[in-house]
């Protein structure tokens, strides 16, 4: 702390205008350092999950990728197959609209990519 006023109040001055208006890089960093410490709060909830021998902790995330896999299959082939199918041979039509994915997709490209950074993992040799 300084002694003359002048200085003094300088640097009140100075504090009180950091509190109002942060410094970008110190709410970055801050902001940075939060979603680091969520991330691994979420990669030990996973590796304890993982752990478990009951299905219904270990076993959710390949049950809802094997849901969306199928909904993808389906939709992407199954369905017009079907349809293919049915028109070739018999003259009755499928009347069925492709599911909408836009609620699953975010789910699908997040198992994908953690997925992916699993993978990764194991070929740099840091995952057992």
């Amino acid at each position: 702390m300084a002694l003359d006023p002048l200085t003094a109040g300088l640097d009140l001055a100075s504090s009180v205008i950091n509190k109002i208006w942060p410094d970008k890089s110190e709410s970055e960093r801050a902001q940075l350092a939060a979603a680091v410490s969520i991330v691994q709060g979420q990669l030990s909830i996973n590796q304890e999950e993982a752990k478990s021998t009951n299905v219904f902790v270990s076993g959710w995330r390949p049950f809802v990728g094997w849901v969306c896999g199928s909904a993808f299959a389906w939709n992407w082939i199954g369905l017009p197959m079907a349809k293919f199918g049915l028109a070739v041979f018999t003259t009755q039509t499928l009347d069925i609209s492709p599911a909408d994915l836009s609620e699953m997709l975010p789910v699908l490209l997040g198992m994908l990519g953690l997925g992916t950074l699993r993978t990764f993992e194991k070929t740099k040799g840091v995952a057992a």
